[in-house]
């Protein structure tokens, strides 16, 4: 996402609108607007996206980093976030043998880990791309092996801290209006599944994903529920998924 559409989802988020965050920032509404829309001709100045940071409760510098990388040129920015990119899969090596017990001086490896974690800017976690997901009836998937394996491709998410949060691009009109076909899904699981959410369902067999709302039924059964009003909700078995993982963020296409 970039710096503009951010802001706009956390104002949102905060249930804020332009008018509000003008007064607490003391910089115009038009101009404010013209910054989430992408719009804008001067880029905001560090001393309004500290005011921003502060109003919207971002971490302190989060805005400030982002600005920084969208002034960068193409060719730079891109080897940035690739260098990123090989960052997080490096990271997520050394802590996947951090925890493997068969390997020596586990402790040594958790220093590097530690060290590491401290030295990474919260510009919002790089969480990968890992496929596509079906919003319409279920369908062969490969998963890339994640969360063992890494993705080919990246989004960067802001607010989101779980450290096995992936995102799939959907496919399919069954999730619409809310999701609709070529938007992002960042999903996360970690997150608490309760009736009503929107989720990413793997099945055990066939190997096969699907991305409906859920809903748990009394006789130990589970309703995968479309939001599209013409598709029909399909009822499974519990033993017949082996994984439940919740929205919590979208990244639209424009």
């Amino acid at each position: 996402m970039s710096l503009g559409e951010i802001l706009r989802q956390k104002r949102q988020e905060m249930d804020l609108t332009l008018d509000e965050v003008s007064v607490k920032v003391g910089f115009s509404k038009p101009y404010l607007s013209t910054i989430e829309t992408g719009r804008v001709s001067n880029p905001p100045s560090d001393e309004l996206l500290r005011k921003l940071e502060h109003v919207l409760k971002f971490d302190k510098g989060q805005l400030l980093h982002l600005a920084h990388i969208e002034k960068m040129a193409p060719d730079v920015r891109e080897m940035f976030e690739a260098s990123e990119a090989e960052r997080e899969r490096l990271r997520r090596m050394i802590k996947n043998l951090s925890q493997d017990k068969s390997v020596g001086n586990t402790e040594a490896i958790q220093n590097i880990l530690k060290v590491e974690e401290q030295s990474t800017l919260s510009a919002g976690r790089l969480v990968p791309v890992i496929n596509k997901v079906s919003a319409g009836y279920p369908t062969d998937f490969d998963d890339l092996d994640y969360p063992v394996g890494v993705a080919d491709d990246y989004i960067r998410c802001p607010d989101v801290h779980d450290p096995h949060a992936f995102a799939v691009r959907v496919v399919g009109d069954s999730m619409e209006p809310k999701f609709k076909e070529g938007d992002f899904v960042v999903f996360s699981p970690q997150a608490q599944v309760v009736n009503g959410d929107d989720c990413f369902i793997r099945f055990t067999s066939p190997h096969e994903t699907t991305f409906k709302r859920v809903f748990f039924e009394q006789n130990d059964s589970i309703r995968l529920q479309p939001r599209n009003e013409k598709y029909a909700p399909i009822t499974v078995e519990n033993n017949k998924i082996n994984g439940l993982y919740r929205a919590i963020a979208k990244v639209e296409r424009l």
